[in-house]
């Protein structure tokens, strides 16, 4: 069964409701039936997994690249407000009143533009990284679940997840770089040419 991706909020509130839901109704059944043999269990980092394939890094950098534009034109805008909170200190003794007024009522016009078009970019960033996320998790899930079962793991863990409850995982049941290479195997993507700057790992819709 497929992976559902949501957003922080919901996935926080749905995982609360139906944790105390089964606490309160389900009867308590066995972790695994008692004709199967002992779990092998087994973790990933899933969201790194996600990002390191082939296809994320392509993906991820590819965002990125696309917003460089809009963090310029960001720039020269906070510059020119620093700019203009400096000439306004250096002259601030002797401009009228009515001039000290109305160069301060101009940087704050300027600092909510600022604000306005920081709050838009990340939003807009945020809501591609998210749909790109969610897009690519559920295919590397996909792989993921198949190596699972190949291998016969019973129950593999995020330990990317700040929920989850691992203190110590032996590294031999780390299958993340497996999963990767499992996935890029699948993926026609190739790897990014030498020295290309590795993407910025994104965050699951979890917030993690």
């Amino acid at each position: 069964m497929k992976r559902l991706f949501a957003s922080a909020a919901i996935l926080a509130s749905l995982a609360s409701g139906l944790a105390l839901s089964a606490v309160a109704q389900a009867p308590a059944k066995p972790a695994v039936p008692a004709t199967a043999g002992p779990a092998k269990i087994a973790v990933i980092a899933f969201q790194v997994a996600v990002a390191k394939t082939n296809e994320g890094q392509r993906d991820f950098s590819g965002l990125q690249k696309k917003f460089e534009p809009k963090q310029q034109q960001l720039k020269a805008l906070n510059d020119e407000v620093q700019n203009l909170k400096k000439q306004l200190q250096t002259q601030s003794a002797t401009l009228s009143d009515a001039d000290r007024a109305a160069k301060t009522k101009a940087i704050d016009d300027k600092e909510k533009q600022l604000q306005s078009s920081l709050q838009d970019a990340r939003s807009d960033m945020q809501g591609q990284m998210q749909d790109l996320y969610n897009s690519l998790a559920s295919k590397v899930y996909d792989v993921m679940e198949g190596y699972a079962k190949q291998h016969g793991y019973t129950l593999v863990l995020d330990i990317a997840q700040q929920q989850t409850p691992v203190l110590y995982a032996a590294e031999s049941t780390n299958i993340t770089q497996a999963v990767i290479e499992a996935y890029n195997v699948k993926s026609p993507v190739p790897p990014p040419p030498a020295g290309t700057p590795a993407a910025p790992t994104p965050k699951s819709p979890s917030g993690n």
